[in-house]
């Protein structure tokens, strides 16, 4: 009864073994394709990052392009400053006034 025993626990260690290998070798793959997927995220998160500070950065070049905008606006309802613009930019003067050219 003795080497029925001793008989038993090879088979049983033998089985035991390639289970415990085959698990490994699923951990293994499991976690080389888990690295795998961390970094081509990790790359993938870099360019969108990169995506994203040039669109912010078009965003407040843009909400500055619009301030000035509304500046200048604001600026042509004021009827002094047109005309400055007409006499500086058209030649065109109050009757009575005369232009100054300077060479």
């Amino acid at each position: 009864m003795a080497a029925k025993v001793n008989k038993n626990k090879k088979t049983g260690n033998a089985g035991t073994k390639r289970r415990f290998k085959l698990w490994m070798m699923f951990i293994v793959l499991f976690m080389g394709w888990a690295g795998y997927t961390v970094f081509g995220q990790m790359q993938l998160k870099d360019t969108t990052s990169a995506k994203l500070e040039a669109i912010q950065g078009q965003i407040s070049a843009a909400a500055k392009d619009s301030e000035e905008l509304k500046r200048q606006i604001e600026r042509l309802n004021d009827p002094e400053y047109i005309e400055q613009l007409a006499t500086k930019d058209h030649g065109m003067v109050k009757k009575g006034e005369k232009q100054i050219f300077s060479d």
